[in-house]
């Protein structure tokens, strides 16, 4: 191999390097937006009790919200749930397994609320405050952890705390 050849071969290896470096700095553009989102705990309702295996179903509710004016998907909410400051355990809402086209769009200043459904077991928390949960005497519930959102370029997770 000659010298002219080596040359153009470190060429196009560099042309390739800079043309990688190009599309990641674009797609770097769209995280300040994405850092936008807003998040909050609407809702925790208790769904199915099961007294066999002394469990039950809360359906967890967030409002996500898009203040941003670029266009975003959520694929991932990974939370602690807490009731009266006391830790439930923690959870996942996921579409990560479901195509972008399929997932909730988040054009700019809209909001929706996404469900998950949080299984809260007996003998991962006090007694007390699992009766409590299942008899609706809790006066706040609050969550903590991270929302992921996600465009056809870029995927910016962001750390949060609500309650409700």
């Amino acid at each position: 191999m000659g010298l002219q050849n080596k040359i153009i071969v470190y060429a196009a290896i560099a042309g390739l390097f800079g043309m990688m470096g190009i599309i990641v700095w674009y797609a770097s553009l769209d995280n300040p937006e994405l850092e936008q989102v807003e998040i909050k705990l609407l809702n925790v309702e208790v769904k199915d009790v099961n007294k066999i295996e002394n469990s039950a179903k809360l359906e967890v509710t967030f409002l996500v919200k898009n203040p941003s004016e670029k266009t975003f998907t959520v694929p991932i909410i990974g939370y602690q749930l807490y009731a009266d400051g006391q830790l439930l355990g923690s959870s996942q809402y996921s579409t990560e397994d479901i195509a972008m086209p399929g997932r909730a769009v988040f054009y700019s200043g809209v909001e929706i609320p996404l469900k998950n459904t949080f299984v809260l077991n007996k003998s991962d928390v006090n007694s007390e405050i699992y009766q409590a949960v299942l008899n609706g005497n809790i006066s706040s519930f609050s969550a903590e952890g991270s929302i992921t959102t996600e465009t056809s370029w870029s995927l910016v997770e962001k750390a949060f705390k609500t309650s409700t």
